[in-house]
């Protein structure tokens, strides 16, 4: 097939590259960015020096059924809204990384993300991409909103709790830490080396886009649950998030019936790893890789479960889903030019 990333020189763009390259059932990889038009990719990025040279183009809807299949959509917010139904309307299947469309009720979008939402018709047609939880609905889409970092480590980790009912809905604490790639590629004062390094830092206290997010997917899975506690910090790494929850179980239980669920549930996935008792997940342990790791238990004193859920931000949290559901979207085998052992140290 003939693929497009809109966005090419931004990490999540960045990574598709370095994925799709890999990927056997790609034929032609076409890079596309609006702020460096007729730049050589290997000029906004040297590693790719004698690899991958192609001049970054813009992309025209009228003629993009002409050069591409499937398009990536690695924008910022309020870019994907715009064109979507444009690209699908021009017989494109599209992913969106970008967020515009993760949220279905567009009072909710402008609320959080401060700006105008995609259409209704659009927000209808998009599939939420949660992999391993909404296959079904990806394997026919056209369009599908590839969840955030922070959701998909944040869900993995309490889907098999909220969908069970094993836990109090109104005592989820979400606390996550994210490496600074998360933030992009611009130059900011929150990421600046002087400020970021040997330091940790909380952000966004109560405000942050993927509350919303984690809400109307796990309302979805048990309308019991209306709010959570979720709150971010920065942490001086490159890569990696790792989401820890914390909350009261529902009845008395043990780490041995918890991770027995999860083996259970997660048994089939290939990309989510369940960690044996006692042991917990580092986010060095799934770098540059598709995985998300799990470890869970549970204390008898408080009666609180803790579940903590690692993952790459830009390869499971954006690169590698988008590409393990578009792979799902064609009939591949999910886990087609993702097969990476994680890079360690």
């Amino acid at each position: 097939m003939r693929v497009g990333i809109v966005g090419a020189t931004g990490y999540g763009g960045a990574e598709l590259l370095r994925l799709l390259n890999l990927h056997p059932h790609i034929k032609d990889i076409v890079l596309y960015s609006s702020s460096k038009e007729g730049m050589n990719i290997h000029e906004s990025y040297p590693h790719l020096a004698s690899i991958y040279e192609q001049e970054l183009r813009t992309l025209d809807i009228g003629n993009v059924k002409n050069e591409v299949d499937v398009i990536f959509l690695a924008t910022p917010p309020g870019v994907s809204a715009g064109v979507s139904e444009q690209l699908i309307g021009a017989g494109c299947q599209v992913v969106d990384l970008s967020g515009d469309l993760r949220l279905t009720d567009p009072t909710v979008y402008t609320k959080w993300y401060k700006r105008e939402a995609a259409s209704e018709s659009v927000l209808t047609q998009a599939v939420y991409g949660l992999t391993e939880w909404n296959r079904e609905k990806i394997r026919s889409a056209k369009l599908v909103a590839n969840p955030g970092c922070y959701p998909t480590a944040t869900l993995l980790g309490l889907a098999p709790l909220v969908k069970k009912q094993l836990i109090d809905v109104d005592s989820i604490i979400i606390d996550a830490k994210s490496g600074t790639s998360g933030a992009g590629r611009s130059a900011s004062m929150m990421t600046h080396y002087s400020e970021m390094n040997e330091n940790f830092k909380i952000y966004q206290i109560n405000q942050h886009k993927h509350v919303p997010e984690i809400e109307q997917i796990l309302n979805g899975w048990n309308n019991n649950v209306t709010t959570v506690t979720f709150q971010p910090h920065l942490v001086p790494m490159v890569r990696g998030i790792m989401s820890t929850m914390y909350m009261k179980a529902s009845k008395k239980t043990s780490e041995q019936e918890l991770r027995a669920l999860y083996q259970q549930v997660y048994a089939d996935e290939p990309f989510v790893r369940i960690r044996p008792m006692g042991q917990f997940p580092s986010t060095k342990e799934v770098y540059g890789s598709n995985y998300c790791d799990i470890g869970i238990t549970y204390d008898e004193r408080t009666e609180r479960i803790t579940v903590v859920s690692v993952i790459d931000n830009v390869v499971k949290g954006a690169a590698g889903q988008a590409i393990q559901n578009f792979n799902v979207m064609n009939g591949y085998e999910e886990g087609t030019g993702l097969a990476i052992v994680p890079m360690y140290p």
